[in-house]
């Protein structure tokens, strides 16, 4: 069963070292990008340097570094999903050094009451994925970090927020009606498809996770709304409360 997929007694038998060399330290933070349109504006609109690539079978991802205000930091377009995003956040750290990240995806409300026209910081992630089950012990919902030194940096920019739990989903697909009204029954109030896989990685290795969200389609037990989803998916509103983020953290 996959709750028994948490073994912190032995060592991996892979190390990324075998597919990059020693470990890099080349920069402290970086944004997690899930926008190629939103990558594409960072390239086009500031200075950037190419400082590694994350390699696969199925090509290669560019690793970047900037600056804003004078602070430094990298960036790479995130692949979707938990097992994914999990994995390209720890070898970016391989890659580069940074162990402060910043997250910040859209999602699915399952309250557009709560969390219309506000960005929504997660307290909790439901564990509906399989990638979290090798990094933390078995458990329905893991705590989401820094959760309060988020919300503190909401409040000093005078972005509209909202809190609550958010369920992490391995296939979107099979959204169920019952299954949406089960998780808004336990008071989450978004659904995703990467923080609880991210997070418990980040928790295993010592990384620092700062992850906030944006609504665009609504889901409910009787119908689908996706007009906001573009909106939600590339918003330079997002991107540059990010950019602000990364001097704060």
């Amino acid at each position: 069963m996959i709750i028994d997929s948490y073994d912190k007694d032995t060592e991996p038998v892979i190390s990324l070292k075998d597919f990059y060399g020693e470990k890099k330290n080349i920069v402290d933070k970086c944004l997690i990008i899930f926008s190629k349109s939103l990558l594409e504006y960072l390239l086009d609109n500031f200075e950037c340097q190419e400082i590694g690539n994350i390699e696969s079978v199925n090509g290669s991802r560019a690793v970047y570094k900037s600056t804003f205000e004078g602070q430094e930091f990298a960036f790479y377009l995130t692949m979707m999903g938990s097992a994914l995003a999990s994995t390209d956040c720890v070898e970016v750290n391989w890659l580069t050094g940074a162990n402060k990240f910043i997250m910040f995806g859209s999602c699915g409300s399952l309250d557009k009451e709560q969390t219309f026209g506000k960005y929504i910081i997660p307290t909790e992630a439901y564990r509906g994925e399989g990638a979290s089950y090798y990094y933390a012990a078995p458990s329905d919902y893991l705590d989401i970090k820094n959760h309060n030194e988020l919300e503190e940096f909401f409040i000093k920019e005078k972005a509209p927020y909202t809190k609550g739990k958010v369920w992490t989903t391995d296939v979107m697909l099979r959204e169920t009606r019952g299954l949406v009204s089960k998780r808004k029954s336990e008071g989450c109030i978004a659904v995703e498809m990467e923080l609880a896989g991210v997070q418990a990685a980040c928790d295993f290795y010592g990384l620092e996770l700062y992850n906030f969200l944006e609504a665009g389609d609504v889901l409910n037990e009787r119908s689908y709304e996706v007009e906001g989803l573009h909106s939600a998916n590339h918003d330079l509103g997002k991107l540059y409360l990010a950019l602000k983020l990364l001097k704060e953290i």
